[in-house]
């Protein structure tokens, strides 16, 4: 055989196999999906709640709950690895903690009393609202109102967070007041972030991101009324009023009457001594504005000047109506409190939740009809079973088992 004459049968051949490539392709789509088996679809639930690989004892345990049909059973045993606090957890809310939305950042605030709301089955409504917080129990430092070193330091000696966290009311490590108590929005780490320099509208618009899984230009509706919107928003960017009709006035009518809930909460500390604000604490005075609120006034002086905390929501009209706003609450209120419980009710936050859980325990966002459905199931499960969040960190392991 000659090297012309292999040339040709190669091409030949090459050439009946991208003839045959769409029938294999449409016989592998076609075939029926199979679960792997119970000791497979075990350790596939372990992994992906806990991040690390079950002892041999504990994925026996698992692979006979799920002979047994008790799947929920198989994915609690999974969750009683401290990865699934220390890990999982951690790198689930951590991004809610910063502006960069990063996963690499040390234990705070934050991001422990998550963990903590998680770990002991408390109304996750709590997040937004709660008198709550989570400490390291006998760490030292102590918890410190002006430095992360006591959760670094939990961090750095590698403590269990399954039993190293333990509840406290905000009140009492704060100083605040329990009636401006607002869940981790009033935490150092939350203060840090948003509440430092600015005008606290960046604490309402990474509250609305990371707790209801919407930005601003998602909610954006310019008919709703302006009448609350900020001096410090100028009618006319780049000497053209349209630009404010047509887009500043959709995010602004809204959040501006939200945002106000924020009105006596500041970020404090040394901008000589200490520019990054390392050091800073959150800062509540009562009955005081903070003067941020009232910054830029000229640059139109007939807009709203805030005299207090009082807050509305003007998006229970109109296209936000879809968003799912509570019946039971006014729509209104004063502090951050209450309009934290208005955020934490409504049903864009128990559909942002479990799809935050979806994502991150089947690695990968809801695809098609079944995983709608899915989603939908967990949410009434979520809501059914007071908010309880590892409910729906046990129902994405059991749905995805078989990824």
């Amino acid at each position: 055989m000659t090297g012309s004459e292999l040339v040709t049968n190669n091409k030949g051949r090459l050439r009946w196999l991208r003839r045959s490539l769409p029938l294999a392709i449409c016989i592998a789509l076609a075939a029926p999906q199979t679960f792997a088996g119970a000791r497979e679809q075990a350790k596939q639930m372990h992994d992906r709640l806990a991040g690390v690989p079950p002892t041999e004892t504990v994925l026996n345990d698992m692979e006979q709950r799920i002979l047994a049909n008790d799947l929920a059973g198989a994915a609690t045993i999974a969750m009683q690895n401290d990865a699934f606090y220390s890990v999982t957890l951690k790198n689930f809310a951590t991004p809610w903690t910063n502006e960069e939305q990063t996963v690499f950042a040390p234990l705070n605030d934050y991001t422990a009393t998550v963990i903590g709301l998680v770990r002991d089955n408390v109304d996750f409504r709590e997040v937004l609202s709660g008198n709550v917080i989570y400490v390291g129990n006998g760490v030292n430092p102590a918890y410190s109102r002006t430095s992360n070193a006591h959760y670094e330091a939990i961090e750095q000696q590698g403590l269990p967070l399954s039993s190293t966290l333990v509840q406290s009311p905000q009140t009492s490590l704060t100083g605040i007041p329990e009636t401006a108590t607002a869940g981790v929005m009033t935490t150092r780490q939350a203060a840090k972030a948003f509440f430092k320099d600015g005008t606290n509208r960046a604490m309402f618009r990474f509250t609305l991101m990371n707790h209801l899984c919407l930005d601003l230009e998602q909610v954006k509706d310019i008919t709703r009324t302006p009448d609350r919107i900020r001096q410090d928003v100028t009618r006319s960017p780049g000497g053209d009023s349209r630009v404010f009709l047509n887009s500043c006035i959709g995010c602004h009518s809204g959040m501006d009457p939200l945002a106000q809930a924020f009105a006596y909460y500041n970020y404090d500390y040394d901008l000589d001594a200490d520019e990054e604000g390392v050091n800073g604490q959150l800062a509540y005075h009562a009955g005081t504005v903070d003067p941020k609120y009232h910054i830029n006034s000229g640059n139109f002086r007939y807009g709203f000047v805030t005299p207090n905390d009082s807050w509305d929501n003007y998006w229970r009209e109109g296209q936000n109506k879809v968003l799912g706003w509570s019946t039971a609450l006014p729509g209104k209120g004063t502090g951050a409190k209450s309009m934290g419980a208005e955020l934490a009710n409504s049903d864009a936050f128990a559909s942002c939740k479990v799809t935050q859980v979806f994502e991150a325990v089947c690695l990968r966002k809801p695809e098609d009809a079944a995983d709608r459905a899915e989603i939908s199931s967990m949410i009434s499960n979520f809501r059914g079973g007071a908010y309880n969040l590892k409910t729906a960190f046990s129902n994405a392991a059991v749905y995805c088992r078989g990824d």
